[in-house]
């Protein structure tokens, strides 16, 4: 018993420490978000992965993402620093996110995010953004 408590406890604790999204789901992530299968995430496949996301979780149909769209991708601070001006985001507004996110989990600027950067909690972050 013991054992499926800690076994419990350890599961938990790597699904916050990601963010909700497993680091077994960012290999599945990678094959996904890149098509020319080079083992890397440039800028413009994490905007496509970005894009379909968009449409997915954009289930009113008014072409922003309010907060409880962007529930478990983004807090409330988080929205307000995107989008300080009117609490939800519209798709420019959300790809600027995905910029900084990309950049912020590209610490080498070599302009692609590779499965170590996916795996980082930068990585996760972006990853939140761009895949579903």
């Amino acid at each position: 018993m013991a054992k499926v408590v800690q076994a419990l406890s350890i599961a938990a604790t790597a699904l916050f420490l990601t963010g909700g999204i497993a680091l077994a789901d960012s290999s599945a992530a990678m094959k996904a978000l890149d098509p020319d299968d080079d083992g890397t995430i440039d800028l413009p496949e994490a905007e496509a992965g970005a894009k379909k996301v968009w449409q997915a979780i954009n289930t009113d149909g008014d072409n922003t993402l309010e907060a409880d769209e962007l529930q478990g991708m983004l807090d409330a601070d988080g929205l307000d620093k995107a989008d300080p001006d009117d609490d939800s985001l519209d798709e420019a507004e959300y790809m600027a996110l995905v910029k900084e996110k990309f950049e912020a989990a590209n610490p080498d600027d070599d302009g692609t995010i590779d499965q170590k950067e996916l795996d980082s909690p930068a990585g996760q972050e972006l990853l939140k953004l761009i895949y579903k």
